[in-house]
């Protein structure tokens, strides 16, 4: 999806508010990598710090997501020194992490680094591989029936037979884009396999059923 222009002066911030320090472990340990390691989770991509930190690309998300302050720091790994937040809004906060995280991962994807990383998934067939069987074990790749949040989970396309199918992943199918396989496809063509020309025949007894007339 193209990205909104970034008005003059850029998207206000009000993280300053606050007092913050960087963890000493986050090459270590990090909230990305614990979160994309999380079981259910192995589609996502770890979204470069990088990316995360230049706000042109998280330009109108505040907008979106509650506590979007702590749950971005949440993300980065910012050890907050203001006081500790209830259980309740803690839970709130991490929430809002999870939601903010699937956001920017839906635009990181469509990046070149992003791309790539989806790419190296692909190789290692890390999305499954196509269930028809004359696709002959094929890797999917993950895609998406609407690119609005919360309304389908996400799917898996085929670029053999050009179909999607549902897959056990919850993840909000927003997380990807309907654009994700075929941008990778229009980026990458030499990954593209050749069309099945198989197709299974309905038999009994060894003898092919005839369509009505």
């Amino acid at each position: 999806a193209a990205m909104a222009s970034l008005p003059s002066g850029g998207e206000q911030s009000d993280r300053d508010d606050y007092e913050y320090s960087t963890s000493d472990d986050d090459a270590e340990y990090s909230w990305i990598g614990w979160f994309c390691s999380r079981k259910g989770h192995e589609f996502l991509c770890e979204v470069d710090r990088e990316f995360i930190e230049d706000s042109f690309n998280l330009y109108g998300l505040r907008a979106l997501v509650p506590h979007y302050n702590e749950a971005l720091d949440m993300i980065l790994d910012v050890e907050r020194m203001d006081e500790a937040p209830s259980e309740e809004r803690q839970a709130k906060i991490e929430s809002s992490a999870e939601y903010l995280y699937g956001l920017i991962h839906a635009r990181y994807v469509l990046t070149s680094a992003g791309l790539n990383a989806v790419l190296e998934k692909y190789y290692n067939a890390e999305y499954g591989r196509c269930p028809r069987v004359h696709c002959k074990d094929q890797p999917v790749l993950p895609a998406a029936v609407s690119d609005v949040p919360h309304e389908e989970a996400v799917k898996v396309y085929c670029p053999s037979c050009e179909d999607i199918y549902s897959t056990k992943s919850r993840l909000d199918g927003a997380f990807f884009t309907a654009s994700l396989p075929h941008l990778l496809m229009l980026q990458y063509p030499d990954i593209k396999p050749p069309k099945p020309t198989d197709r299974y025949v309905p038999r009994i007894y060894g003898y092919r059923i005839h369509k009505p007339a």
